[in-house]
């Protein structure tokens, strides 16, 4: 599976940005999707994760309410929409897919995209 993650941007505190993570692959669909984040200095963190079939969703606290994850296997996509956005927001995203139900940890995706950068002005 390969994966490109697309639509980062400048946006100012209260904006919206929704990223796009296009995968490769006819087996997309068997794949847990997560979406981690990297601000500088600072360890991967885990934002939001999806399972195959989209009946299992998690989100970090810090997003809860204000990033939406989805996915659309027939069109090998899977994006996060985030709303109110606050400068701490600011990071690398990155896609991730792994052969399990769901997950949270880093260790357990297989396949990581480019990260597209986020960066939020107060």
């Amino acid at each position: 599976v390969q994966l490109q993650a697309s639509g980062g941007g400048l946006v100012q505190a209260g904006g919206s940005l929704r990223l796009s993570c296009a995968a490769s692959g006819r087996t997309f669909s068997t794949y847990a999707m997560g979406w981690f984040r990297q601000a500088p200095g600072k360890e991967r963190e885990f934002v939001a994760a999806i399972s195959w079939i989209s009946t299992s969703i998690h989100y970090a606290d810090s997003v809860k309410g204000r990033f939406t994850i989805s996915r659309d296997n027939s069109k090998n996509t899977a994006d996060l929409q985030m709303n109110s956005l606050k400068p701490e927001d600011t990071a690398v995203y990155s896609c991730a897919a792994g052969r399990m139900w769901v997950g949270i940890l880093p260790r357990e995706y297989e396949y990581w995209g480019q990260g597209t950068q986020v960066t939020v002005s107060s």
